[in-house]
């Protein structure tokens, strides 16, 4: 099985990238939304390390977002916990899709939390600041700060960049992109 990661800046089209290679792609993004709204033992953990914001089951984005802002350490302490349940959830999803001759692993913090294996194909998802922008501020609950709390986490772009084996400008065309998806597979097959 090859396994591609899918890195780039917050709002740069990774998961729009992800779903056109037409291989089963693990969103994390999806899964952690589905966490909070049906994983009771992660809102225990949660509600244990910060009681201040965690008191109703199934957590609210709106009391994440509370959490955060109020304090850079309580993303940290929550990202902590959602990615131990996030690399279960991987796990599982990479044992269901064993026999797939390839799967999509799109993971905003692939790298940083060594998801990733020596032998994964890294796609560096490239895209102008100002169409992620404009794509960010039309996001139903976009928040400034929030975006610079978890950039700040994140390793730097230019580091992504030079890890990845191949990199895909998004133009947020979909012909372009899949012509270039189409040569990564032609490369990788």
């Amino acid at each position: 099985m090859i396994r591609i990661g899918i890195l780039g800046d917050i709002g740069s089209g990774k998961s729009y990238i992800a779903k056109n290679f037409g291989y089963p792609v693990f969103n994390a993004d999806l899964e952690v939304a589905k966490l909070y709204k049906n994983n009771k033992k992660l809102f225990t953990k949660l509600r244990k390390c910060l009681p201040k914001y965690f008191n109703l089951f199934p957590i609210k984005k709106k009391e994440v977002v509370k959490a955060i802002l109020a304090n850079q350490n309580n993303l940290k302490k929550i990202v902590k916990i959602v990615h131990f349940e996030i690399r279960k959830k991987m796990i599982h999803f990479l044992r269901k899709n064993k026999n797939k001759k390839i799967v999509i692993l799109d993971v905003p913090l692939l790298l940083e939390n060594k998801l990733n294996k020596n032998k994964d194909v890294l796609v560096y998802v490239a895209s102008k600041k100002t169409d992620i922008s404009k794509r960010l501020i039309k996001r139903k609950n976009f928040n400034k700060k929030i975006l610079n709390r978890f950039r700040k986490i994140q390793l730097p772009l230019y580091y992504k960049r030079k890890k990845s084996h191949f990199i895909i400008v998004n133009n947020f065309t979909k012909k372009s992109v899949k012509k270039d998806i189409k040569k990564i597979l032609h490369k990788i097959i």
